[in-house]
């Protein structure tokens, strides 16, 4: 079966930390550079930060950089997200998915998507 899990949000207060993780079946996530997206409540979603598949290429939005890393754990096809200094406009349903990465930018690639795991940063 060919899916995507995100998890590991929660309700945090500003300034602390969360870490997400997001398991994806092999034929999504074997070869392929991975990629985490978010979407808050009427804003359209988008890219936090990317990595290809050797870890040797990675994107990262400029809301975030500093305070969000990326990695990835090829052997048990697991992405992960360390989320420090977590400020109350990080909040959003966090998703993960395949993508395109270049240099400085990040979109999704394929059809498939998680449920995705909701990350509430409070003030």
């Amino acid at each position: 079966q060919v899916q995507v899990v995100e998890s590991g949000g929660g309700l945090v207060q500003a300034g602390g930390s969360l870490r997400l993780s997001c398991t994806a079946s092999r034929p999504i996530f074997n070869g392929n550079p991975m990629g985490w997206f978010r979407q808050a409540p009427g804003k359209e979603r988008e890219a936090v930060s990317c990595m290809n598949w050797n870890g040797r290429m990675t994107y990262t939005a400029d809301s975030v950089k500093g305070r969000f890393t990326i990695s990835r754990n090829n052997p048990q096809n697991t992405v992960y997200l360390q989320m420090n200094s977590l400020k109350p406009e990080d909040t959003a349903m966090y998703y993960c998915a395949a993508v395109a990465l270049g240099s400085g930018w990040c979109v999704a690639a394929g059809d498939y998507w998680g449920k995705g795991t909701l990350v509430n940063i409070s003030s």
